[in-house]
């Protein structure tokens, strides 16, 4: 048993925890706003450096949570301690022992995916599952395709090589298509939809997306985890990118496995038993799910209303909301997935995220939400506005200087409290990386090629970030005042795989962006020198915008950014590449999915909300489904 599962009826000192948190977050937020506002007076206050003020002090709040939830997460990574219990974090050797009694459906909900792709994932899930597992699995664990799928051709696709892949499994792990010929409800909906035809037949499901793969040892663990733990409804995992060949790819690849796990043990420490739901690589329970996540949609036209785009904040609220814990658990290695390997379809997928997130900040009142839900809430929305604050501080102090007296502070002198001040903010900003890079260089050095190419790796992804963080800024700015204006996005499937940006389409998209950089900083030369060095990395990565975007989507040809899975590759990743190697073989005749077991998932309110809807945890059967 992980330490994590141990923690199961009660974590040891919760509110304590949380309280430290805050008070961290809010004294170090409290402090940075006050050095500016002192700053603010030594250089002379005007209407716009009040407005700066306040947009400074939005985001320095911000930055705090991330910093002192990835401080945390480093000393606890460093002293080997688990997040939630802080016990010694044991071996991962349960797996072995973990003795299914329950039922699972593994559950992959896709929508025009490449087929070949998607399914080879679910197919090396299925067989280092089955690697892994001490006995038959056929009883206790199924899954299924769940297919939105529009395009007749593909899902044609899809449902030969399903019948290939249920002949493979025969015998061993059933597989089950489903395909809605309307996507009613988009994922959510698809989701809703397996469970009220199949819900009761099994005690949980593990969410998987197109480009989820996840190892037999995790998947096993997670089942025992919920075995062991009834009143949990649903653990996550930590996803980590993996496969990229581009630049761009391979920089954000390495970025999330460096810092990803270090920060998500700092966030299951304060978290605790109200973290968050991300949509996939998570096991869920399913009559905790049926019974509190019934999706309802939100009043008025998209962007603001509508459907749910981003409903997996949403659906870890109302299960929290229904007394069920959410954990996250960072126990879990080899749970993986894919990215869009190019700025654009990553900025492009960005947009979806965006106005999901932004749909949220209506909830913020929702009846009956865990402080910590509505907190999500707040923070997935505000990763957005921000980069609109942080344009609009940078236009404040432009604007200005532009109207400042020429010889006044504004424009020559720069006030000894102002480097503190950036000291202190570039601290928040780079610190987290830092911690990243020094946790790898003590613990596991040799996982990322030594410490000399660890290092070298770590410099040149610092740099990246530096140069696109100005145009993802400009970006979701614009993104976040095309939802302000009304206009909504169009439900498309993700790009998933590499894909290299001619200069045409780099030029198409990002040229206001690299001429506008291009003129602001002749602007900025010629009002003053000193403006255009304090702004260099905003305007050198404006300009450079289709240059960055082109080069980036480039597959590299020599070996940079090494990550552990390309040096000791995981179980699952081993199987995913020989299925792709060999082909997905296709079958004509494709199997019936078991029948239906109807019964409706009640749509939830956020107006209305009882604590008698709360489930009586202690008196629900461990591995029953019927109410």
């Amino acid at each position: 048993m992980s330490p994590t599962e141990r923690a199961a009826t009660a974590i040891a000192w919760q509110g304590t925890r949380r309280l430290v948190f805050a008070i961290l977050t809010l004294g170090s937020s409290t402090l940075g706003s006050l050095m500016m506002w002192q700053l603010m007076q030594q250089v002379g206050l005007t209407p716009l450096k009040v407005g700066a003020w306040l947009l400074f002090t939005l985001t320095f709040n911000w930055l705090t949570v991330a910093f002192w939830s990835s401080l945390i997460g480093f000393v606890l990574m460093l002293a080997r301690r688990d997040p939630i219990t802080l016990l010694p974090t044991s071996c991962r050797g349960e797996a072995d022992s973990t003795r299914l009694s329950s039922r699972t459906a593994l559950i992959m909900p896709i929508y025009n995916e490449p087929p070949e792709q998607t399914l080879a994932g679910l197919e090396a899930s299925c067989l280092s599952l089955l690697e892994e597992a001490n006995g038959p699995v056929d009883a206790h664990i199924e899954a299924f395709v769940l297919s939105d799928t529009q395009d007749p051709k593909i899902a044609a696709r899809e449902q030969a090589l399903v019948a290939g892949l249920q002949q493979r499994l025969a015998g061993k792990l059933r597989v089950h298509y489903r395909r809605r010929e309307e996507n009613k409800g988009k994922k959510a909906g698809n989701l809703m939809d397996f469970c009220e035809r199949w819900g009761r037949r099994y005690s949980y499901f593990v969410v998987l997306d197109a480009d989820s793969l996840m190892g037999g040892r995790t998947l096993l663990g997670m089942i025992g985890a919920m075995q062991r733990q009834p009143d949990v409804g649903l653990i996550q995992s930590v996803p980590i990118p993996i496969g990229q060949r581009s630049m761009f790819g391979r920089m954000v690849q390495f970025a999330a496995t460096l810092y990803s796990p270090m920060l998500a043990v700092g966030q299951s420490f304060w978290q605790g038993d109200a973290a968050n739901f991300w949509g996939h690589n998570a096991i869920i329970r399913t009559h905790a799910f049926m019974a509190h996540c019934g999706m309802p949609t939100l009043s008025g036209p998209p962007p603001w209303g509508g459907y749910l785009l981003s409903h997996d904040f949403v659906e870890a609220a109302l299960l929290r909301r229904g007394g069920w814990k959410v954990l996250l658990d960072t126990h879990w290695g080899e749970s993986f997935e894919g990215l869009p390997g190019n700025l654009l379809d990553y900025a492009n997928r960005d947009r979806r995220w965006l106005q999901g997130n932004l749909q949220h900040l209506r909830l913020l009142g929702g009846s009956g939400l865990h402080p910590l839900n509505r907190l999500h809430f707040l923070l997935g929305a505000f990763s957005y506005m921000a980069s609109l604050l942080w344009l609009l501080i940078v236009a404040f102090y432009q604007v200005d200087i532009v109207f400042a007296t020429p010889g006044s502070a504004s424009v020559r002198d720069v006030p000894p409290h102002a480097w503190t001040l950036l000291g202190i903010t570039l601290s928040l900003l780079l610190m987290p990386k830092l911690l990243g890079v020094s946790l790898a260089l003590i613990q596991r050095p040799q996982a990322f090629g030594g410490r000399v190419r660890l290092a070298v790796n770590a410099l040149l992804e610092s740099a990246f970030a530096v140069l696109i963080a100005p145009l993802m800024m400009v970006l979701h700015s614009f993104f976040l005042l095309a939802m302000l204006s009304g206009q909504s996005i169009t439900w498309l499937p993700q790009q998933r795989t590499d894909r290299a940006v001619t200069w045409r389409e780099a030029w198409r998209h990002t040229r206001w962006i690299s001429l506008a950089g291009m003129l602001w900083a002749v602007a900025l030369y010629l009002l003053t020198v000193n403006a255009a060095v304090w702004l260099l990395p905003v305007w050198l990565g404006l300009s450079l915008a289709t240059l960055v975007v082109q080069l980036s989507s480039r597959s590299l040809s020599w070996p940079l950014l090494g990550v552990p899975v390309e040096y000791a590759e995981a179980n699952v990743l081993g199987h995913f590449s020989a299925c792709l190697d060999r082909g997905m073989p296709i079958a004509e005749r494709l199997l019936e999915p078991p029948p239906h077991q109807t019964k409706e998932m009640p749509v939830q309110s956020f107006r209305r909300f009882s604590s008698r809807d709360t489930l009586p945890l202690r008196a629900t059967p461990r591995n029953s489904l019927d109410d």
